[in-house]
């Protein structure tokens, strides 16, 4: 199969023929229609995950397709089903995962980290008849690929973490996919939403996934505008960036006793990003993570996106092929967003 690869983090990344995987016992083998260019696949290109990534290595973790093979075991799943998969695989046997939170599941595997991801025409997925997730056939298989993480995500940090009520504020850092997908669903639970970004594009195409107010990240006081905005702060902030200034940004634009949800995922940094804990402390600041979502919630979801209340086609930009995707991974940090953009690998 063709795939994108690379030998070393920080190295040359190409389109090369690799091996086809094998469907291991109570997985199958998911031939790759669309695949989500995620930020997360640039940290992990970064080295940002040695201690579950191993070299050579293939990145891509959001994706839906078809199921090409069968492993041992399998009983839900057969050649040709439509699915898509969350980023998180659980075991499917522990006790997170039997009461629906395999998000957090210790023994889980994640493609394109833990093992060969969806940057190829064909990917390996574990403990299918846990994991896996059938895709109606009146939603795309580009619409399905963002659902594996970024929308899957914010959904779980907007809806089940947070718990966004509808006429609360909510400022989300950072207008890029997830970023992007929070807006909307937030925006569809009725709150009011604040986006903040670095770039005039992403916050133009925040706008269009709803978000009332916009504040360019140049150098400004983001917290005192967003407090302005809001009269007093915001409810609940999602930061979908993950940076040290990112999530001060977030915290401090958090009115007392408000909600901040950590998404972005951070670089590392010796010690530790700093946080501003005082803050957290004296205002009573709930900080909640999010890890992205487990297949038991995804039929709430997909009700949602099948009634057309929630629309993450919206947020599409474009759909690319193997070689132009190859080139973009060494730059996802950098290069503008302005909502999602989809590698299908069957295309050169």
């Amino acid at each position: 199969m063709r795939a994108i690869v690379f030998d070393q983090f920080q190295g040359p990344v190409d389109v090369r023929e690799v091996a086809d995987p094998g469907a291991p016992d109570g997985g199958v083998v998911v031939r790759v229609h669309a695949t989500g260019l995620c930020l997360s696949d640039w940290h992990a290109w970064a080295g940002h995950d040695t201690d579950i990534t191993t070299l050579p290595h293939v990145p891509g973790h959001e994706l839906a397709g078809t199921v090409a093979e069968v492993g041992a075991g399998v009983t839900k799943w057969r050649v040709g089903d439509r699915v898509t998969v969350p980023f998180v695989s659980g075991c499917g046997t522990c006790e997170w995962c039997r009461s629906g939170q395999a998000q957090v599941c210790p023994d889980q595997t994640q493609p394109g980290f833990t093992h060969w991801g969806s940057y190829a025409e064909l990917v390996m997925l574990n403990a299918a008849d846990a994991n896996l997730v059938a895709v109606p056939d009146d939603v795309s298989f580009e619409t399905a690929a963002s659902l594996g993480c970024r929308f899957a995500t914010a959904y779980r940090a907007v809806a089940g973490r947070a718990r966004v009520q509808a006429g609360e504020w909510v400022v989300v850092v950072g207008a890029g996919g997830v970023g992007l997908s929070a807006i909307m669903i937030a925006v569809a639970r009725g709150a009011r939403v604040v986006a903040v970004d670095r770039s005039e594009g992403a916050l133009e195409a925040a706008r269009r996934a709803g978000a009332e107010h916009t504040v360019l990240a140049d150098g400004r006081d983001v917290p005192a505008v967003v407090q302005q905005v809001t009269d007093g702060g915001a409810h609940v902030a999602v930061d979908a960036v993950g940076s040290e200034q990112t999530c001060a940004d977030a915290i401090g634009s958090l009115r007392r006793r408000g909600r901040h949800v950590q998404v972005g995922l951070f670089a590392p940094v010796d010690g530790g990003p700093r946080v501003p804990m005082g803050r957290v402390i004296g205002w009573e600041l709930d900080v909640l993570g999010s890890h992205g979502m487990a297949a038991a919630d995804y039929p709430e979801m997909l009700e949602l996106v099948a009634s057309g209340t929630l629309r993450p086609q919206d947020l599409l930009d474009r759909v690319i092929g193997l070689a132009e995707a190859a080139a973009l991974v060494p730059t996802m940090d950098t290069a503008p967003r302005a909502g999602m953009v989809v590698l299908d690998p069957r295309r050169a």
